[in-house]
């Protein structure tokens, strides 16, 4: 199997949303089956090549034969369903009882089969590395070759046949052990990914709950200490009453424009969407448009201020009639990405002379990310808007401690896999030594096989490397040189590592045609044995071995990238979730704290104007205002905390009071029946926003509030008389589309109503008045 056949599984768009990560789940889960099955595939292979050369070694009857096969059915289970389990704790008594058990179908069958059983101690390494720590796995391993040379030679084998069957037994047990921890990599991302997302939406909570404390909860504290103060002065000093009053209006208002600022900042915006409305507006003011995005991997902030300035950049674009070419660019490298927008019809005298200069206010926000903002004219005359950012990883998305796990196991992984490598090649030269000693014939396969390491190593074995380019097809034909030009030289000798070259290509190329070059590969190699008089015996094991050897490299540098991928994946996903806890906080900032500050900042200045007239009616007021003020400190805490049920009665009953105290006359019809938690949250966001949006007009006069069943759910209604305008043409009330912009008003609810499976429509009804209606199923 291709890797390119896993990548688009594995692989997260940028731009999705949390609610649409089921899918995602189950690819990583795939993920996890195909590496296992990979596994699977490369021990049974060893297993049933070794058991075929020791058959031929023994003589073969059905009682050897059944005894091969349940030693090797011994040592595959031990391995597969227990070693290489990602459930198996390694670190057990068990696994060492089982390491123990491990040596007996690895060395017993060697008195009946003699030498060639004597690769299937692979298995005791491999247990060893896997299942003891360090400063005893190694040891172990090393003791396990001493033991495979010493019995090796004892059958009379010569010094350079001992070395290639021990470096096999050590090697291949090293390999066992690379697939089986990467496997365990490839199962611990997966489990883990919700526990990343858990981590950085919990930080981002806590970076929330220092923005609300900081700009909001000093503000609202301060406006209950003043009404606190404006209470006791009000049977003593009209003046100061009054005074403390207007403090407490204008904190109220500087307070909801901060809330208002923290909600759009909090909010995230597409750079792909923004891009496509650039060209869309550009092409319709008929200004020929060039854009280029490169925008892969950006973390939220830079996509969302880069989307920013690419806005206000066309804005600009846009205010002048002379442009007629413009191009946008957006590019990374080196760390850095940038964007550039470059037109022929603005001018820098033309920004400094223009008062509505929103790109003045870039320059700090770019510095802010670590950025730069330059501006002025190209080499050719054009003026070229220039942003710079660098591309880091947010720390809440990457701080959590299987992702360090993880990370250790791939520096480790990726230290071994040279050793696995190169030993590899040494193993040709011995094959090569115990064909011909010829100095130049050894020197040329040494040489060519140096040239593939260093190939190897350099581009192959990098995770980051894009397999599907020319530049890779390029690297395999330079393989394929390496490989197979020693042969006019060689002839007869000729010896190589097709394995590296096969198990790239079945990375670099399309599935089918990576398997038809598997298969002209080995086809190739088998006739090369064949001409070349070794024996069918020994052109089959060699035939087999460069198969085996080839699914083995395959295997390593997929699971290698796959870990890498998996782990971007967990990280992105984390991005995603808290982009929608941003989301979330934006929405609720807007929803929970809008009205209470209105209501505040309204029912202050109702207090101040009534305060010489009914003095009673001022204390009662304020006592209001002062019971506001705690409501809004307990939304605060809400917010940041992800709570938020709020109570529709409780709603109802303020929203009846907060249109009085506005002199609009209200007419309310609310539902006694019990619903559902979600739905009266829902609906009590709902009322709140629809009566700030009423409280905005300050032609109303009259209000109907109604909650009502339906055949399927219920229905709230709110309808006023302050909107229409001279000329205005009514409309009947439209559903709102659920793309509105998040983070602010009905948009907001729109998200809201739509996550139930409801409906928000609003607009204004043939008699005049407007309507926002929320449909909701029960």
């Amino acid at each position: 199997m291709s890797l390119a056949t896993l990548e688009p599984a594995v692989e997260l768009s940028a731009t999705a949303e949390p609610r649409g990560t089921s899918g995602f789940d189950r690819r990583p889960r795939l993920a996890s089956r195909l590496a296992g099955s990979v596994v699977t595939l490369v021990m049974v292979g060893f297993c049933v090549t070794g058991l075929y050369s020791a058959l031929l070694a023994a003589p073969v009857n059905l009682l050897t034969g059944a005894y091969g096969i349940a030693a090797v059915a011994a040592l595959l289970a031990i391995q597969l369903f227990y070693f290489s389990r990602p459930a198996t704790r390694l670190d057990s008594t068990k696994s060492k009882i089982l390491l123990a058990a491990l040596a007996l179908p690895a060395y017993v069958p060697i008195l009946t089969f003699g030498s060639p059983w004597l690769v299937m101690p692979s298995f005791v390494v491999a247990g060893a590395l896997l299942a003891l720590r360090a400063r005893l796995a190694w040891p172990l391993s090393a003791l396990v070759g001493v033991s495979v040379a010493w019995l090796y030679a004892s059958y009379g084998n010569d010094f350079l046949s001992t070395v290639y069957t021990t470096l096999a037994t050590v090697v291949y047990g090293l390999i066992f052990c690379l697939l089986a921890r990467l496997v365990r990599m490839v199962s611990e991302l997966h489990r883990a990914r919700t526990e990343l997302a858990r981590h950085a939406v919990a930080e981002q909570r806590l970076a929330f709950a220092r923005d609300l404390h900081d700009l909001l909860g000093i503000s609202l504290s301060a406006i209950a200490l003043k009404g606190e103060l404006a209470y006791r002065l009000m049977r003593k000093s009209f003046e100061q009453t009054k005074a403390e009053l207007a403090e407490i209006t204008s904190t109220a208002q500087r307070t909801l424009a901060d809330v208002r600022a923290i909600s759009h900042g909090y909010r995230e915006l597409s750079l792909e969407r923004e891009s496509r409305t650039a060209e869309s507006l550009l092409s319709a003011s008929d200004i020929a448009v060039k854009v280029h995005l490169d925008q892969a991997d950006l973390p939220v902030q830079a996509r969302t201020l880069l989307a920013k300035v690419l806005r206000e950049g066309v804005t600009n674009v846009l205010r002048y009639s002379d442009v007629e070419h413009c191009e946008i660019q957006i590019h990374q490298q080196d760390g850095k990405v940038s964007l550039d927008i470059v037109n022929d019809g603005v001018t820098a005298e033309d920004l400094i002379a223009d008062d509505r200069r929103p790109l003045t206010q870039l320059p700090d926000e770019v510095k802010a990310l670590g950025g730069r903002v330059t501006t002025g004219a190209d080499a050719g005359g054009r003026f070229r808007l220039h942003v710079e950012l660098p591309v880091m990883t947010a720390p809440s998305v990457t701080a959590d401690d299987t992702g360090s796990q993880s990370r250790a196991e791939s520096k480790w992984v990726g230290r071994m896999l040279p050793v696995v490598f190169g030993s590899m090649a040494l193993s040709v030269v011995i094959h090569l030594l115990l064909i011909t000693t010829e100095f130049w014939e050894v020197a040329l396969v040494a040489g060519s096989l140096l040239g593939l390491l260093v190939l190897q190593f350099t581009y192959f074995d990098r995770p980051t490397t894009r397999l599907r380019s020319a530049q890779s097809y390029g690297m395999l034909f330079v393989q394929a040189c390496l490989i197979y030009l020693p042969l006019l030289a060689l002839q007869d000798h000729w010896v190589s590592l097709p394995s590296l070259l096969v198990g790239s290509a079945l990375l670099v190329m399309p599935p089918a045609a990576g398997w038809t070059f598997f298969v002209l590969n080995v086809a190739f190699y088998a006739w090369m044995q064949q001409v070349g008089a070794q024996g069918l015996d020994l052109a089959i094991f060699f035939t087999a071995a460069t198969v085996m050897s080839s699914l083995t490299v395959f295997s390593l540098l997929w699971l290698v990238r796959l870990v890498t991928e998996l782990d971007s994946t967990r990280r992105r996903l984390a991005e995603a979730a808290v982009a929608e806890e941003r989301l979330r906080f934006a929405r609720d900032l807007h929803d929970l704290l809008g009205m209470s500050l209105s209501a505040i900042a309204l029912k202050s200045e109702l207090t101040a104007r009534v305060l010489p007239l009914d003095r009673d009616r001022a204390a009662e007021e304020l006592r209001e205002v002062l019971g506001l003020t705690r409501q809004a400190l307990s939304d605060v805490r809400s917010v940041a905390s992800g709570y938020r049920e709020l109570s529709l009665d409780s709603e109802s009953r303020m929203a009846r009071s907060v249109l009085a105290a506005a002199d609009v006359r209200v007419r309310m019809e609310m539902l006694d029946d019990e619903l559902p938690q979600p739905v009266r949250t829902v609906l009590a966001v709902v009322l709140r926003e629809g009566v700030t949006n009423v409280l905005r007009h300050s032609r109303v006069e009259s209000c109907e509030i109604a909650l009502r069943r339906t055949s399927d759910g219920v229905s709230l209604d709110i309808v006023n008389d302050g909107v229409e305008t001279p000329g205005e043409r009514p409309a009947e009330p439209e559903p709102v589309p659920g793309g509105s912009s998040p983070g602010s008003g009905i948009g907001n609810l729109s998200h809201r109503v739509a996550d139930l499976g409801g409906e928000l429509s609003a607009g204004v009804e043939p008699d005049g008045r407007f309507r926002l209606r929320a449909a909701v199923p029960v």
